[in-house]
């Protein structure tokens, strides 16, 4: 199922940390640049240094990176810590050396990329805590428009693990395609049109997860399910022999993740993860 889990790495792909460095800058940047700077000696070096003002887990490593490197290339970071470290207060992140009209046109965009990739690492290593190693926790795809890249990885920086990252890499049935079509008949037509590809329904009863398993569906996302029900069909499917993989997802928070992880699903899906991450708090402390 490695096709599911995705590349289990820290990084982003920097062609997407450059597209939305881009975008970042340029809601900043256009028209005029940063006007008020101008009123600063583009003489005066300096260092700085990003820190942390509460625990959490580092991502947005290569956003900070290519915000200056856009900014001024002849800018220096000396980095302390990388994607996927824990984070106490107080803790050096990274040392910046350059001009200071760089720190202060540079700085809102790397800490806005910084503390919210941050927060989304920092939420997901809660939740990751909370199954300890019962299950695995994936993310969904109700991420930022634009920044889904960016935000999978960081859920993986966190200790989780990716679902699918757009909506060809494999095939999801949801009650909105079932329609008019019996799951038994969408898992075949999904079977014939695209073989190679993992096909997962979507079921609210038990009798829709029995069609599931019996049609051949490589995953079955049990939604809305209480802990009690989720234990029953996992015992049932297990028991069964069937290698159908079973997907939680629905009333799933950290006060009730660990009674669903209790019940041994292969996997728990949490769209708050990157809908719902409170920022990490960090800060860029100017010399």
């Amino acid at each position: 199922m490695s096709r599911l889990l995705g590349v289990n790495h820290n990084y982003p792909p920097i062609t997407e940390v450059r597209r939305s460095v881009t975008a970042g800058l340029t809601e900043d940047l256009v028209p005029m640049g940063d006007i008020t700077a101008t009123m600063v000696d583009p003489r005066t070096r300096i260092v700085s240094e990003f820190k942390a003002r509460d625990r959490g887990r580092l991502s947005g490593r290569l956003c900070v990176e290519e915000t200056f490197a856009q900014v001024d290339p002849s800018t220096a970071l000396t980095w302390h810590a990388d994607d996927g470290d824990q984070l106490e207060p107080g803790a050096s992140i990274c040392a910046v050396s350059g001009t200071l009209v760089t720190m202060l046109t540079a700085e809102r965009t790397a800490l806005n990329f910084l503390c919210h990739l941050s927060g989304i690492a920092s939420l997901t290593e809660r939740y990751v805590a909370a199954v300890d190693g019962r299950c695995r926790v994936l993310d969904t795809r109700k991420t930022t428009p634009g920044l889904r890249a960016l935000e999978k990885a960081a859920v993986r920086c966190g200790g989780g693990y990716n679902h699918r990252g757009s909506l060809s890499e494999f095939v999801l049935v949801k009650d909105n395609h079932l329609k008019g079509v019996s799951i038994t008949e969408a898992v075949e037509r999904a079977r014939d049109s695209w073989p190679a590809r993992t096909i997962e329904v979507e079921c609210d009863r038990v009798e829709q997860v029995q069609e599931a398993v019996r049609a051949g569906a490589d995953m079955v996302l049990l939604d809305n399910m209480t802990p009690d029900v989720v234990a029953r069909i996992v015992e049932s499917v297990r028991s069964s022999g069937s290698p159908t993989l079973l997907d939680v997802s629905g009333g799933v928070d950290l006060t009730t993740v660990s009674d669903y992880a209790e019940a041994r699903p292969d996997f728990i899906s949490i769209g708050a993860l990157t809908h719902s991450a409170p920022v990490l708090d960090i800060g860029l402390d100017i010399g």
